[in-house]
């Protein structure tokens, strides 16, 4: 599969730009945790852009629908598994084994949390947040609150990295394609 099959794809179960800055986002965060641990960027990023390829058309059966929305581009077996595994726990029951898996289950919540109080900025950017500021939002339990804390806190430990890590290396990959995301909705 290549970009423009899952952009297409993407955008034949998703029409809300909620969800697709959300995928876009994720796209980018995993592409620059791909390019910072030496892996394969276009495959982290095409995982980041499906991983909720089901979510708005079928909520209720989210990660459960992934696999036959996914078998419309030939994804792989392991394309599949990552995506699905990106909400274990909460709607899944395929653990995230892999590093790029691990670090997909850590910043899902995260870049939702992190993009909530960018919008809440005056200059409405993750450009001029800094860490300090995000946790302070991540201790607001009521700020963002469909964004769970406690599977952000676990995405680290599964990562072997401080909280503060995992906060600070996601805001840090949030900014690189900020600004062509969006452009991507002018």
């Amino acid at each position: 599969m290549n970009r423009n099959e899952a952009i297409e794809l993407l955008k034949k179960y998703n029409k809300e730009e909620f969800h697709i800055r959300h995928a876009l986002t994720v796209e980018g965060v995993m592409k620059y945790f791909a390019k910072e641990y030496g892996y394969d960027e276009e495959f982290w990023g095409l995982v980041g852009l499906l991983h909720d390829i089901d979510f708005e058309v079928y909520p209720e059966e989210h990660c459960k629908k992934a696999p036959e929305l996914l078998s419309e581009i030939n994804a792989s077996d392991d394309f599949i598994h990552a995506v699905c595994s990106h909400a274990y726990g909460l709607c899944s029951d395929v653990e995230p084994v892999h590093e790029m898996e691990k670090i997909l289950f850590a910043i899902d919540e995260l870049t939702g949390l992190i993009g909530a109080a960018a919008i809440m900025r005056p200059s409405k950017s993750v450009q001029d947040m800094e860490l300090s500021s995000l946790k302070k939002k991540f201790k607001d339990k009521k700020f963002a609150a469909g964004c769970s804390r406690d599977v952000i806190k676990e995405g680290a430990e599964r990562l072997g990295w401080e909280l503060d890590k995992l906060l600070e290396s996601t805001l840090i990959a949030m900014r690189v394609d900020e600004e062509a995301i969006n452009k991507y909705f002018e």
